[in-house]
């Protein structure tokens, strides 16, 4: 009977960026942790080429590639160039988008942002969500974070659930929070489409901060992003698991 194969780990941030680093150590350490007998390896996705040498250095043809950044099109990219150098390699790309555990995981960001006492149905029911993704020139990864938003409002009982995007693509949060208004929302949560903090997310708060004091009308709040490496790590093995587990 053939081994599983490996789980290549695609970090965000770049080669020196050592917030990112530190950050795709723990969860590296954390999998090891969880599931002693599956071969963990991480990089950015400009150390790719390092990481996939060190999988055949240790003997590992088979492995399985999880990105740690939700809609992007560089990941699956930069895999592609790195596995050039090694003939005889194979993979699976698993991205976490759109997958169940995911959208549950941004439905507890959405709770947690309109309170944790008692709610009534109504409570969603008068919520307008705006889900903000990084932004991308690849139309499809655009598309993605669409498909997230229709995913998660269907059955969650949100008035609406729109999109934005962070750098790049149209709208931006601004014109997104525009047309939520437009739409009646008189209560809204901006919900972060990224597995992590950054400076990115921190513009998208500015952005929406700013727009917020602009309509004093409009209740805006800000939803976490999914971080944490324990809750990360659950996420990456069921995709995982989901797709290699023998």
């Amino acid at each position: 009977m053939s081994s599983p194969p490996a789980l290549l780990l695609i970090g965000p941030g770049t080669r020196d960026d050592e917030e990112a680093a530190a950050a795709l150590h723990s969860l590296v350490r954390t999998l090891g942790e969880r599931d002693p007998g599956l071969p963990v390896c991480g990089g950015s996705v400009e150390s790719l080429a390092d990481a996939v040498d060190e999988l055949e250095r240790h003997g590992e043809r088979h492995f399985a590639a999880v990105p740690l950044a939700l809609a992007a099109s560089d990941a699956r990219d930069a895999l592609r160039r790195a596995v050039l150098r090694h003939p005889g390699i194979s993979y699976r790309y698993l991205p976490l988008d759109s997958r169940p555990q995911l959208l549950e995981a941004l439905e507890r960001r959405l709770d947690a942002a309109l309170g944790d006492g008692r709610r009534s149905p109504s409570d969603r029911a008068a919520t307008t969500v705006l889900l903000v993704g990084r932004g991308s020139t690849d139309p499809d990864a655009n598309a993605e974070v669409h498909r997230a938003a229709r995913l998660l409002w269907e059955g969650r009982g949100y008035a609406g659930v729109e999109t934005a995007f962070g750098l790049v693509a149209a709208p931006d949060v601004p014109s997104g929070l525009d047309r939520c208004a437009r739409l009646g929302a008189r209560r809204l949560v901006v919900l972060p489409y990224f597995l992590g903090g950054g400076p990115l997310v921190g513009r998208v708060r500015q952005q929406a901060e700013g727009w917020a004091e602009a309509h004093p009308g409009v209740d805006v709040r800000y939803a976490d992003t999914v971080g944490g490496t324990a809750e990360l790590a659950d996420l990456v093995l069921a995709r995982y698991r989901e797709v290699c587990a023998p």
